[in-house]
C-alpha cells in the first residue's frame, strides 16, 4: 500500500503533523536502581499490557519506562487508526519510511530517559513495531542526531528488539562510515535481536535482514538469537535470554 501523506520522508519543511502520545506505564525497581529502559508495544497495544509482563522478570535493578503510541491512520491497515509509533505501508527496504513519525517517537522516548539520574544506564527495547523504533533510536544515537538533523541527546547502553525490523536503513552505513565518532558509537552499543522462524506477521527474513544491515553498518556488539517454531509473539525462553543479556551487559547486580 501507498502512502497517503506525501510530504512523509521527503524532508518537507511543511506542515508539521502533531503527535499525541497516550499513557505512560512505569515499573519501578524493586532493588538497587541501576538501569531505565523505555519499552515499546507493538502495532494496536499499549504501554500497559507489557508493564505487567515486564513487571514479573527478575531484573530487580531496571526501571521500566512503557509509553503508549499515538493514535493515528496506518496505510497498512488500510488507513484504520490505532496506537502506532510511526506510519507503515509495506515491510520492505525499498518502502518508504515515515522519518517524521520515526523523529518524534524517537524523541518522546529520549525526553522519557533524559530525566533520569546520571548514574543510571539508559536503554530501549520494544516488539515488532516497537523493535522497529528501538532500532531507529539506535541509528540516531551512533549518528548523534535524528533524522531532521537535530542533536540525539541521550547516551544509550542496550537495544532490544524482538520480532522487528530496522526502519530508515537507506544511506545508514555511509552516514555511519563517514563519521568516526558515529562508528565509535555504533561499535559500543550493544544490541540484542530476537526473531521467530515461524512469524506470520514480520517474516523472519526481515529480522534477519536488519541484523545483517546493522552489523555491515559497525554495530559489532549484536547478537541475533533465532526460535524455531516462534510466531509474532513471545516465549518465556526468549524473555529468559532477555534478561540473561541485560544483566551482563549493563553490569546488574544481578537477580534476586
Amino acid at each position: 500500500m501507498s502512502y497517503t501523506n506525501s510530504s512523509m520522508g521527503s524532508g518537507s519543511r511543511g506542515a508539521r503533523r502533531t503527535f499525541d502520545f497516550g499513557r505512560t506505564y512505569v515499573v519501578r525497581p524493586k532493588g538497587k536502581h541501576q538501569a531505565t529502559i523505555v519499552w515499546l508495544h507493538g502495532l494496536g497495544d499499549n504501554g500497559s499490557s507489557w508493564s505487567q509482563l515486564l513487571e514479573s522478570l527478575p531484573l530487580p535493578n531496571i526501571k521500566w519506562i512503557c509509553p503508549t503510541a499515538p493514535t493515528r491512520p496506518v496505510a497498512i491497515l488500510g488507513g484504520f487508526p490505532c496506537t502506532a509509533w510511526f506510519d507503515v505501508g509495506e515491510l520492505s527496504e525499498d518502502g518508504p519510511d515515515d522519518l517524521e513519525g520515526l523523529d518524534a517517537s524517537a524523541a518522546h522516548i529520549a525526553n522519557l530517559l533524559s530525566t533520569e539520574p546520571a548514574d543510571v544506564k539508559l536503554g530501549i527495547g520494544g516488539f515488532s513495531m516497537g523493535a522497529a523504533t528501538a532500532l531507529y533510536s539506535a541509528t540516531c544515537f551512533a549518528h548523534g542526531k535524528y533524522g531532521n538533523g537535530n542533536p540525539y541527546p541521550v547516551y544509550l547502553r542496550a537495544i532490544v528488539g524482538l520480532s522487528g525490523w530496522l526502519p530508515g536503513s537507506r544511506n545508514m552505513r555511509n552516514k555511519i562510515e563517514g563519521s568516526h565518532e558515529a562508528a565509535r558509537r555504533a561499535a559500543s552499543l550493544p544490541i540484542m535481536l530476537c526473531h521467530g522462524m515461524c512469524d506470520e506477521v514480520v517474516p523472519y527474513k526481515h529480522g534477519e535482514k536488519s541484523s545483517q544491515i546493522l552489523s555491515s553498518a559497525g554495530f559489532r556488539c549484536l547478537t541475533f538469537k533465532s526460535y524455531d517454531g516462534l510466531g509474532h509473539y513471545t516465549v518465556p525462553k526468549e524473555m529468559d535470554e532477555v534478561c540473561h543479556w541485560l544483566n551482563a551487559r549493563l553490569g546488574l547486580e544481578g537477580s534476586r
